[in-house]
């Protein structure tokens, strides 16, 4: 068995031409009109009548290693990153239990919602999914070229999601890959086939390093039994559990839970302290949208074995890693496991 008391770093197949087989996808060009989803967002890349060209793109194989988002031994996929709604009336969530890595973002007024990365695992259902927004974009570039799925966006967003090195995933992008739950309100209702859906657009990148360091807890640390984060209109609760071993997970008071009633708990909590700032954007209520910033450096705190710890994050530019160091400079270790990084206003 793999030994999980040393510090992983990602074991990554090499990728040749032979390793790779070639699926054909249909892209549609680009209309005049777009569609909207259920925020009135547009995601402005064309309807179903627009015409469309074949074109061959390889299909990454996914190969075994330790996952750079994990640490743990297992399958290296392409990454499917899924917007996720965190309205009260949006939970309980389905399929985020199974996700590599879970980001929390402060959107309009401030609320939150969640970006799930997948690559090891894909659970046969993930949702609600909602809009992306700009900060979506910046996050993903350390990812390589993901796959993005979400609900739609605004209409002055969609040229940025083109150009962005994401593959692009809206409800018309793969009309079959989505579908609505009629026993659910409508927004809170649009669910992903993530099998479907990397079908659909083959091209995402296999999991890379993004900087995490998985390993033996740092010496240190402050023994807690449960830390609060807040945003302005949202709270997040994890209380640590001797018998899981994990960090329970609480939203605006309540236990985090599963469709069939599970609790779901993480081994590693990240508060990732940043810069967010009004964006260019405004919904379509008039609210305007947050940007989070997540190039730079700052300082975090990191949960792990019923401890917190104090940290340093660093990312130089879009493209690179995100770091995270301890007071005295050496890699904060992470516990193996489903990570979760709440970016907070600083």
């Amino acid at each position: 068995m793999t030994n999980l008391h040393r510090t992983y770093r990602p074991i990554l197949a090499p990728l040749s031409v032979t390793s790779l087989f070639s699926s054909t996808i249909l892209l549609g060009m680009v209309a005049h009109s777009s569609a909207v989803d259920a925020d009135g967002h547009a995601s402005g890349l064309g309807t179903a009548a627009t015409a469309a060209a074949s074109i061959a793109l390889p299909v990454p194989v996914p190969v075994m290693g330790i996952s750079p988002f994990t640490g743990l031994p297992g399958r290296l996929g392409p990454v499917l990153a899924v917007k996720i709604d965190n309205a009260r009336a949006a939970r309980p969530h389905t399929g985020v239990e199974k996700a590599d890595l879970v980001y929390v973002e402060q959107v309009e007024a401030g609320q939150s919602r969640l970006l799930a990365l997948y690559s090891s695992a894909l659970p046969s259902r993930i949702g609600p999914v909602r809009s992306a927004r700009e900060s979506d974009l910046e996050l993903l570039r350390q990812f390589g070229k993901p796959l993005l799925a979400y609900s739609g966006a605004q209409a002055a967003l969609v040229p940025l999601i083109k150009k962005a090195p994401v593959w692009a995933l809206p409800p018309e992008a793969a009309p079959t890959a989505f579908t609505r739950d009629p026993n659910r309100p409508a927004p809170h209702n649009l669910y992903l086939n993530p099998a479907k859906a990397q079908t659909a657009v083959p091209g995402a990148d296999i999991a890379k390093d993004i900087g995490f360091r998985f390993g033996p807890a740092p010496t240190g640390g402050l023994a807690v039994r449960t830390h609060t984060v807040r945003f302005p209109g949202a709270t997040f609760g994890f209380s640590w559990s001797v018998k899981t071993n994990k960090w329970m997970v609480a939203m605006d008071g309540e236990a985090y839970r599963t469709p069939s009633g599970s609790p779901i708990g993480t081994p590693t909590v990240v508060v990732q302290n940043v810069d967010v700032h009004a964006s260019r954007f405004k919904d379509r209520w008039g609210s305007v949208s947050p940007y989070t910033e997540t190039v730079g450096k700052g300082t975090a705190v990191v949960l792990r074995n019923g401890k917190s710890f104090k940290a340093n994050w660093s990312r130089p530019h879009a493209q690179a890693a995100t770091t995270f160091t301890t007071s005295a400079g050496e890699p904060m270790n992470f516990a193996p496991g489903q990570v979760w990084v709440l970016l907070t206003a600083r």
